[in-house]
């Protein structure tokens, strides 16, 4: 897996020079993370910017090594402009849900590219269900399923420091551009587009019902 294209290349570059400036740069960390209060505030373009920033090294290189690995299925079977479009659209989705879920945590903060690479990878599975295996063995559907489901209990439970609600939201922009960029999934295989939507939909009910 993994076919390295000009798109790509430059979203790791950007992603990786925004980094290691916010790695030197505290003031510039500051300014451009995604932090509840700041958005409220009217500092909307933080939940953009935020999705280039990275923890430390490793984070970033996990991040961009995923990115590598699913990027090069949405592009040839999508395009570049609609990769693009459905990786920016699952970052601010990530960012969006994150906002939903917190917006009484003033001091919530968080970065990462986690929910536009999840995005990509949701987009992924939805395009190449059968044929895309997770570690060579796991089906990508139901890898996509599992982790969504794992995504909840973490929201749910919130026992450890990782950004579920964006994980999940960015899978959520990912599996609707993806619809809207290809329609004709609906069509030809309309049984896994529902099967990937129950999760969706399952976190979406237990908001309702107050459940998460």
């Amino acid at each position: 897996m993994g076919n390295l294209n000009v798109v790509t290349i430059v979203l790791i570059v950007v992603n990786v020079l925004f980094s290691i400036k916010g790695f030197k740069d505290f003031s510039f960390f500051e300014k451009y993370k995604f932090n509840v209060g700041a958005i409220k505030r009217g500092e909307k373009i933080r939940m953009l910017t935020s999705g280039f920033l990275h923890v430390n090294p490793q984070h970033l290189l996990f991040n961009m090594v995923t990115l590598y690995f699913f990027a090069y299925i949405v592009i040839a079977k999508l395009g570049e402009v609609q990769f693009v479009i459905i990786y920016l659209a699952s970052l601010v989705a990530g960012s969006l849900l994150s906002l939903a879920f917190n917006k009484n945590n003033y001091h919530y903060s968080a970065v990462g590219a986690s929910g536009a690479v999840m995005g990509i990878i949701y987009s992924a599975i939805l395009l190449e269900p059968y044929y895309l295996k997770i570690y060579g063995i796991i089906p990508g559907w139901l890898f996509g399923i599992g982790y969504l489901l794992y995504s909840i209990y973490g929201m749910k439970n919130k026992t450890d420091n990782i950004g579920h609600d964006a994980h999940f939201g960015g899978a959520v922009g990912g599996y609707v551009i993806t619809l809207i960029c290809a329609p004709s999934l609906i069509q030809t295989d309309l049984t896994m587009v529902l099967v990937l939507a129950l999760p969706i939909v399952l976190l979406f009910v237990m908001k309702k019902l107050g459940k998460i």
